[in-house]
């Protein structure tokens, strides 16, 4: 019988500080929720989170709670409960998963974080449509639930150059947010700080991109599936400080993992950079084939989706919606094609891999050729994997094994 060599895959020290901050995050709202002498709002992960932090809500981030549906692989058994009451198989897993948890009454939060029953109760939903469509009908189901308002920003899509009209609509509408929250809130909207909360979310993703940026050392300190948890608190904490301390920890650490030539895999022979989104209910299923492999998934376009080099205090409501309009998701297929072959090159890549999620084509690439077009113009192999980020009976374990088995070989004999 042959003895399966041991996977090594070194676990950042930090990764602790930022656990302790989601906790405490949690155990917030979840005070918050019960005392009710706290506003919350539930804020779409790349919504207007900085003016809802200008006005004192504390704010609520549902994507993060159906992540870990996925990663506790809840969201499978859940998706359909929300299938029964009308929901399409088809649409957002996220959606599906997230409906059917509330429908059940159950919530990840309570194995993680003792005490916590059920997810806080909202005052008011706040969205943006630069991630999809289906956000808006996401919190559409509970503002019709708690009775709450429904407010939020319908932006672009497609969009080549960001242009002055795109801004001027996408402004406009974060300004008219500020009347009715106002109402909500009880209190008039405090100026200064709101330019703070966007001083700190410049921050935040300026520190986020240096943590990201440090895996274009060979070896690299981290890897995509490090990321998809090390950005928890860039997607609920931006704005705040305890967050941006974070980052300045973990970026000490990645700082001296460079410097010593320590890398997150042993013997990193393949750097892949990963396009889509992670299966959630595979992310160390994932990491472990990979390294098994000798090959490092070091860099992808979703962990990067949290940075936003345009906010500027000094002009706090243009700076958001150019940040939130210059986002890749929401962008045409020439931007996303330079893009992406950018990031192939900072990173030195050797391979690609594009993940086709079932039921987010928003985050989805490779259905209308951009990968083989890609893969044309630089040389760079890819490898498509089919799954969902949810719901695993979107995933074959097998022939994903198989395949990704196969597109290394690939890539030794290439090298």
């Amino acid at each position: 019988m042959v003895e399966e060599k041991e996977i090594v895959i070194r676990r950042l020290n930090t990764a602790r500080d930022l656990g302790k901050f989601m906790s405490e995050y949690y155990y917030e709202l979840d005070a918050a929720s019960k005392s009710g002498d706290k506003k919350i709002a539930w804020c779409t992960s790349v919504g207007p989170a900085e003016i809802l932090r200008g006005l004192g809500f504390l704010v609520y981030f549902p994507e993060t709670h159906s992540a870990m549906l996925g990663t506790t692989r809840m969201a499978t058994e859940l998706i359909p409960v929300a299938n029964a009451i009308g929901y399409s198989p088809e649409i957002c897993s996220y959606l599906t998963a997230d409906v059917g948890a509330f429908l059940r009454n159950v919530t990840p939060l309570s194995k993680a974080f003792p005490g916590i029953e059920k997810v806080p109760r909202p005052d008011v939903l706040v969205y943006n449509t630069n991630q999809c469509r289906d956000v808006q009908d996401w919190f559409a189901f509970y503002a019709h639930r708690f009775n709450v308002p429904l407010l939020g920003i319908n932006s672009y899509r497609g969009v080549g150059d960001v242009t002055g009209s795109h801004l001027a609509s996408i402004k406009m509408q974060l300004e008219n947010l500020i009347e009715p929250l106002e109402k909500i809130m009880g209190k008039k909207f405090d100026m200064d700080l709101f330019r703070e909360a966007v001083k700190l979310s410049r921050e935040c993703s300026d520190l986020w991109e240096q943590t990201l940026a440090t895996a274009s050392a060979k070896p690299s300190p981290l890897s995509f599936f490090d990321g998809t948890t090390l950005m928890g608190p860039a997607v609920v904490g931006r704005g705040t400080e305890a967050a941006n301390n974070c980052y300045r920890m973990l970026n000490s650490e990645l700082r001296e993992r460079v410097d010593k030539g320590i890398g997150v895999i042993d013997n990193e022979k393949h750097r892949i950079y990963w396009d889509g989104m992670p299966v959630w209910g595979r992310l160390g299923q994932h990491s472990k084939l990979f390294a098994g492999l000798g090959a490092n998934v070091i860099a992808s376009t979703y962990c990067s989706s949290w940075i936003f080099s345009a906010l500027d205090p000094k002009d706090p409501f243009e700076s958001m919606a150019r940040a939130y309009t210059e986002l890749f998701i929401v962008r045409d297929d020439n931007y996303k094609e330079n893009y992406i072959r950018n990031k192939l090159d900072f990173f030195d890549v050797d391979g690609v891999v594009y993940h086709n999620s079932r039921t987010c084509p928003n985050n989805t690439n490779c259905l209308y050729g951009m990968h083989q077009r890609l893969e044309k113009e630089t040389g760079i192999p890819s490898l498509v994997i089919d799954g969902d980020l949810n719901d695993l009976r979107c995933l074959s374990d097998e022939q994903t094994r198989t395949n990704v088995e196969a597109f290394i070989e690939q890539l030794e004999e290439n090298a």
